[in-house]
C-alpha cells in the first residue's frame, strides 16, 4: 500500500504543473486525500473488516467532494485533477497511471447485479464531466473527451468524444471528418433534427413544383 500511495503523490508532480511541493500536495490536494483514504479503506474490505471501510468512503466523500468505493481496483500512479464530483462504482477497475478530471462518473446503468461499473486499461485520461457507464472496458491509453457519455466498450489507442461517446482515432489513426474539438463537442440529437429540417424543405419544394 505505502508503494501505492508513493506513486499516487508522484503521478502529481508529473501531471501537474501547479504542484510546487510535497507538504503542498500532502495538505491541500483533495484528489489526493480521497486517494489516501480509498487505499486505506480498501485494505481494510480485503482483511474483511465491516463497516468502517464504507465509512472511511463517506468521510472521504463529504472532505473532498470525491466518491470511491472501496471495493473497486484501482492501480498505481492514479491521479484526480481537482476532484469534485468525481464518482467511481464499486465494480469500477482503473489500470496504472490513469488521470481523472472533476466531474468524472464510473457507474452503472441501473440495479444490474455483478459486473455493473467500467473497467479503464493503464494510461486513460478522462476529460472534465465525462460519464462512463456499465461494466465496459476501456482499452490502454484512451483518451476520452470533456462531457463525453461512454455506453460501449473502446479499443486501445483511441480517442472518444461526443454524446454519446464515438470513436473519432482508432489504434492513432485519425478517422475520416473525425475532429477532437473540444468546445464544440458534437450534438446527435440537434444534428437529426437539422437533417429532418432540410428534409422538410426538400419536401415543400417538391410539393410548390407540383402545384405550379
Amino acid at each position: 500500500m505505502l508503494f501505492a500511495i508513493r506513486q499516487d503523490l508522484q503521478a502529481v508532480f508529473d501531471r501537474d504543473p501547479a504542484a510546487t511541493s510535497r507538504l503542498e500536495v500532502i495538505l491541500t490536494y483533495a484528489g489526493f486525500h480521497a486517494l489516501l483514504a480509498y487505499r486505506i479503506s480498501h485494505r481494510l474490505k480485503a482483511m474483511g473488516i465491516p463497516f468502517l471501510p464504507r465509512a472511511i468512503s463517506q468521510l472521504a466523500r463529504w472532505l473532498t467532494g470525491v466518491e470511491i468505493h472501496p471495493s473497486a481496483t484501482i492501480g498505481t500512479g492514479f491521479f484526480i485533477d481537482h476532484g469534485m464530483g468525481v464518482v467511481i462504482g464499486e465494480t469500477a477497475e482503473i489500470g496504472d497511471y490513469v488521470t481523472l478530471f472533476q466531474g468524472v462518473t464510473l457507474g452503472g446503468t441501473g440495479k444490474e447485479r455483478g459486473k455493473r461499473h467500467p473497467t479503464l486499461g493503464n494510461h486513460v485520461v478522462v476529460g472534465a464531466g465525462a460519464k462512463i457507464l456499465g461494466g465496459i472496458t476501456i482499452g490502454d491509453n484512451v483518451k476520452i473527451g470533456a462531457n463525453s457519455v461512454v455506453l460501449k466498450s473502446v479499443a486501445a489507442n483511441s480517442t472518444v468524444i461526443g454524446v454519446p461517446g464515438r470513436v473519432i482515432k482508432s489504434q492513432g489513426e485519425r478517422l475520416p471528418d473525425a475532429t477532437m474539438d473540444q468546445v464544440d463537442l458534437p450534438d446527435p440529437i440537434s444534428d437529426r433534427f437539422l437533417a429532418l429540417e432540410q428534409e422538410l424543405i426538400e419536401l415543400r419544394k417538391k410539393v410548390d413544383d407540383r402545384n405550379s
